[in-house]
C-alpha cells in the first residue's frame, strides 16, 4: 500500500469518525434532517429489539414523533474502530456507546455515494456482560421462545 493510499483512508476513518460524531450528535439535538442525511436512500437500522429491523422509510415513520418531541436519544462514543475496503467505496465499523441504555454498541457498514461517505447499516445491540448472560436469558427466554416460534412458522 503506497503512501498515498494510506494517507486517503486514514482521512476517510477521520471523515467517518467525525460523520458518526455528527449523527449522533443530530439525534442528541433531535435533529431530524441533519440525522438522515447521513444516511444513504436504502439505508437499514437494526435496533435492540427483535421486532426493530427498519428500511429507512420504517425507520423515518418510527423516529419522526421523538425528533418532533425535541428529544430522541443521545449516544457518545467511547471507543470506535472504523475499516475500509481497499477501494475506498465501503467501510465498515463498530463502535462502544455511552447512551441512556448505559454501554451499547453500534456496527455497520457505510458506503461512499458520490464522494461522501453515508450511513448504508447500522445496528445497536445491548452490552450484556458475561456473568450476567444466564440471568438475561431468564428474563427473555418466554418472549424470546414466543418470536421464535412465530418466525419459524413462517
Amino acid at each position: 500500500m503506497t503512501f498515498q493510499m494510506r494517507s486517503q483512508m486514514q482521512g476517510d476513518k477521520m471523515e467517518i469518525g467525525n460523520i458518526f460524531d455528527a449523527w449522533h450528535r443530530a439525534a442528541g439535538s433531535a435533529d431530524f434532517d441533519a440525522y438522515f442525511n447521513l444516511m444513504t436512500s436504502d439505508a437499514v437500522f437494526i435496533g435492540t429489539d427483535a421486532s426493530e429491523n427498519w428500511q429507512i422509510e420504517e425507520f423515518k415513520a418510527y423516529a419522526k414523533p421523538h425528533f418532533d418531541r425535541g428529544k430522541a436519544w443521545n449516544f457518545k462514543a467511547v471507543e470506535r474502530q472504523v475499516y475500509i475496503d481497499t477501494e475506498g467505496n465501503y467501510a465498515w465499523f463498530d463502535e462502544l456507546l455511552d447512551t441512556q441504555m448505559k454501554l451499547c454498541r453500534g456496527s455497520g457498514v457505510l458506503r461512499k455515494e458520490s464522494g461522501e461517505w453515508k450511513i448504508a447499516h447500522y445496528v445497536l445491540s445491548l452490552v450484556i456482560p458475561n456473568e450476567n448472560v444466564s440471568e438475561i436469558i431468564l428474563m427473555k427466554q418466554e418472549k424470546d421462545d414466543s418470536i421464535i416460534k412465530d418466525l419459524t412458522r413462517q
